[in-house]
């Protein structure tokens, strides 16, 4: 079986080495050495001055929100995984969802201004698939209304944007080290951010707000990276640059053998975006390709090859909500999401695994 993905992970004996010293100091969390390690490599490699470690890309943003101590709306998109919708929620917050644009994914910069309302606080857009939000744009509407700006940054770890890495634009970006991403640390987040006092409130928040032995002035999660998962992000990061050469090299094999494809659209890559190479989506247009994305989805399976409907359903549909979001409003996401299919892509895919895997999909078109 062929999965939609493969962590990537270091030879055994580079993370036996790195994890020696654990059985030394027994310093097993609680922002222990390779904690304070992983964060300074991290600052270095993404070019921030600021980073705060988490368990997870989830408590990242969620503790990023709590700690703005917002109030309101938070306008964002529903073409993004649940994490996004639930970190607002999970906060008292409302979401407020912005289509996309039908080319990019991305919230729609044209029509994001018309959803700030007099309760609008903050803008979380989503960078999808390694694109990246047209930020000075969203940059410029949130100074206009005094509101703050989260990215949700999941799919763009270690990219950069006019030269510029991502981590140093809005208030705070939020990224996921999870096992299935091109940086991971098993399990595991981050947030990069400017205001030094917004790293001392989501210190504490994710110590259950714990100042001091006396002290708990928040009422915080727990949130803190333990010494394992971080030492594999030490490792992990040593190889994540060649990691995203050969996720490039897979990409542009794929691209080769499924552009120009009637009925199957590809993602266009920014040119003043310096690529990670995340994800490989394709669009399939069922009428005319000939075959919807089921039938290209059961297919794939029955050569045993993993794919994924990513992003569906959107989470402006999520039972959890109890329909109180108005679907129609997001139309553009909404197709998307009944269309879209990310192929498996990973380092270390074979290119021949590649090819088979095209040649299964374009086997669909026409039947």
């Amino acid at each position: 079986m062929i999965n939609v993905t493969r962590s990537s992970m270091p030879d055994i004996e580079e993370y036996i080495d790195e994890i020696r010293d654990i059985w030394e100091n027994h310093w097993l969390t609680n922002m222990g050495p390779k904690h304070r390690k992983l964060q300074e490599k991290l600052k270095e490699y993404l070019g921030v001055e600021n980073v705060e470690l988490m368990t997870n890309g989830h408590m990242a943003l969620e503790l990023t929100l709590q700690a703005m101590n917002l109030q309101g709306e938070v306008i964002t998109t529903p073409f993004t995984f649940a994490s996004t919708t639930h970190a607002i929620v999970r906060n008292g917050l409302v979401p407020v969802f912005c289509d996309v644009d039908p080319v990019t994914f991305l919230i729609d910069i044209e029509k994001l201004e018309s959803l700030i309302t007099d309760r609008t606080c903050a803008i979380l857009p989503v960078h999808v698939y390694g694109n990246i939000c047209d930020m000075e744009e969203i940059e410029h509407i949130a100074h206009k209304y005094e509101l703050k700006v989260i990215y949700d940054a999941a799919h763009a770890f270690g990219e950069l944007y006019r030269g510029q890495s991502i981590g140093l634009f809005g208030n705070a970006s939020c990224f996921s080290f999870h096992a299935t991403k091109v940086f991971h640390t098993i399990e595991g987040g981050a947030v990069c951010f400017k205001d030094e006092h917004l790293g001392k409130i989501l210190y504490g928040l994710k110590n259950f707000g714990i100042q001091n032995a006396e002290e708990v002035s928040a009422v915080g999660a727990n949130a803190k990276m333990n010494e394992f998962c971080a030492a594999m992000g030490i490792c992990n990061l040593r190889h994540v640059d060649n990691e995203i050469e050969k996720r490039r090299i897979v990409t542009e094999r794929y691209q080769e053998n499924l552009e120009g494809i009637d009925g199957i659209t590809l993602r266009q890559y920014q040119s003043d975006v310096k690529n990670n190479y995340a994800y490989f989506p394709i669009i399939i247009e069922p009428r005319i390709f000939g075959s919807s994305r089921e039938d290209v989805l059961k297919k794939m399976k029955d050569n045993g090859i993993g794919a994924r409907k990513y992003f569906y359903p959107l989470t402006n549909t999520f039972s959890c909500f109890g329909r109180q979001f108005d679907v129609s409003k997001t139309p553009v996401a909404l197709q998307l999401s009944k269309r879209v299919l990310t192929l498996p892509l990973y380092a270390d895919l074979p290119l021949e695994e590649v090819d088979r895997i095209s040649k299964v999909i374009l086997s669909c078109k026409g039947v």
